[in-house]
């Protein structure tokens, strides 16, 4: 069994590059050629375990992503008093059947935005406790206010310590009652998801309306599936403008996670790059998970695409075709993705629909606008997102702002162009942190300088 010994203000031992300072890429000697496992995925993991955390009985949990937000996912939950187990093949949560057995505590949830967003109403939601809930520099600047208002407005104790909407927040235990409440769904679909998780404890039915638009209607479609799968009685369409949930306690679950389609993305985006093939063996293409269709758009820049049972595989081309415009706001994890291989496809690629990315880890869209900039090449910069030309991308050194998908598509380039240095390469532990390990053994050449 493994243990966790966390150090509240550094990255866990799960994240491989605490000590490096800079990551430089450059191609490898032939097409990236290979088959993967890749890691569980995020969406579903921090979903699953604050859910079996709070349910009653005993959850078993397979194919947990291994990463930086999972490790203050758990470490918080610990902190709650939930006893977890974690094996080799799955994680074992007792779970605390609605009542947090520790209710005093400071909870640091180093940058886990998924964890800042699904805990705190099952903490407003319990009878009795009092947390102070703070996160690293960069969650601290993230946005909170339309999750926390939603609670409010179903009668949650909860306020700001700091700055009107954001981290830190405290959290009084008080429960909250049942009605109608409006939220907005077009700076993120984890407010919602928040909302909703907690809604299975409110003394009354929660009645959500969405008064405009969901970025990614995908992400609240697994929060709803996973919330069944844990017993959850909840009721909508498919548009998710109205979704009604009534009050029924989590029970435990065995449960085996999917692997992250995010992740799996760049390593088809190699194969891309390098007229090369990967195939992944643990994932298809029916997955709920949306940036799975980004395989689509890499089959629409000349690559071919094999969706079999249980995998994806992709080859990839002599010259990736542009001249297209792509609303990217339903797998908006992948503009940073796309934005990295469009200066070596045939025309300009413009990217839409994704202005709510500027308040994810970093403002994504101008750090790789700036980045692309750097290495010479033209783009366009808009609110909601870019344009970008065909150019040959010379070496740099960019920064990665603690953005792990910054870090990682910043890498790509590195597939194809010598020198490609990434500094502070150590947050791709967020979701992935054995990416440049898996990279280098795809053939690219990986140079990491440890601080001194």
């Amino acid at each position: 069994m493994e243990d966790f010994k966390p150090d509240l203000h550094a990255r866990s031992e799960w994240a491989t590059l605490s000590d490096v300072e800079v990551a430089e890429v450059s191609p490898a000697s032939q097409p990236v050629n290979g088959r993967i496992c890749v890691p569980g995925s995020k969406s579903w993991t921090n979903r699953a375990l604050i859910i079996a955390a709070m349910a009653e009985g005993t959850s078993r949990l397979s194919g947990v992503l291994r990463s930086d937000d999972t490790y203050w996912c758990i470490h918080t939950l610990r902190q709650l008093g939930v006893q977890i187990e974690i094996n080799e093949d799955e994680v074992i949560i007792e779970g605390v059947n609605g009542d947090w057995l520790k209710k005093d505590e400071t909870l640091y949830i180093g940058s886990a935005g998924t964890t800042a967003r699904f805990l705190p109403g099952l903490l407003a939601a319990s009878k009795g406790g009092q947390w102070m809930m703070e996160g690293s520099a960069s969650m601290n600047k993230r946005p909170m206010a339309t999750l926390i208002t939603a609670l409010q407005d179903l009668g949650a104790q909860i306020e700001y310590s700091g700055e009107d909407g954001f981290l830190p927040i405290q959290i009084e235990g008080k429960g909250v009652h049942g009605g109608v409440v409006h939220i907005s769904g077009k700076t993120s679909s984890q407010f919602i998801s928040g909302l909703l998780i907690a809604s299975s404890y409110a003394d009354e039915p929660v009645t959500i309306r969405i008064v405009d638009h969901i970025v990614q209607h995908a992400y609240v479609k697994i929060t709803l599936d996973l919330m069944e799968q844990f017993g959850a009685h909840v009721e909508y369409d498919d548009s998710f403008s109205t979704i009604k949930v009534y009050p029924k306690a989590y029970k435990s679950q065995d449960i085996q996670l999917e692997a992250d389609a995010s992740t799996v993305n760049y390593f088809f985006a190699l194969a891309a790059l390098t007229n090369g093939r990967i195939r992944v063996d643990n994932l298809s293409y029916d997955t709920l998970q949306p940036d799975i269709q980004f395989v689509d758009v890499l089959e629409r820049m000349g690559c071919t695409v094999v969706k079999g049972d249980g995998f994806l595989e992709l080859q990839g081309t002599d010259q990736l075709k542009g001249d297209f415009d792509i609303s990217m706001r339903e797998m908006s994890d992948q503009t940073l993705t796309l934005a990295a291989i469009a200066p070596f496809a045939d025309g300009p690629i413009s990217i839409h629909e994704v202005a709510h990315i500027r308040k994810h880890e970093s403002d994504r869209i101008g750090v790789i606008s700036e980045c692309l900039t750097k290495m010479g090449i033209r783009v366009e910069e808009r609110e909601d997102g870019l344009t970008v030309y065909p150019g040959q991308p010379l070496a740099a050194e960019c920064n990665s702002y603690d953005d792990h998908r910054v870090a990682m598509s910043l890498a790509l380039i590195g597939a194809k162009v010598p020198g490609v240095r990434i500094l502070d390469p150590g947050c791709i532990s967020k979701t992935c942190p054995t990416f440049f390990e898996e990279i280098e053994k795809l053939g690219l050449q990986v140079r990491l300088e440890e601080s001194m």
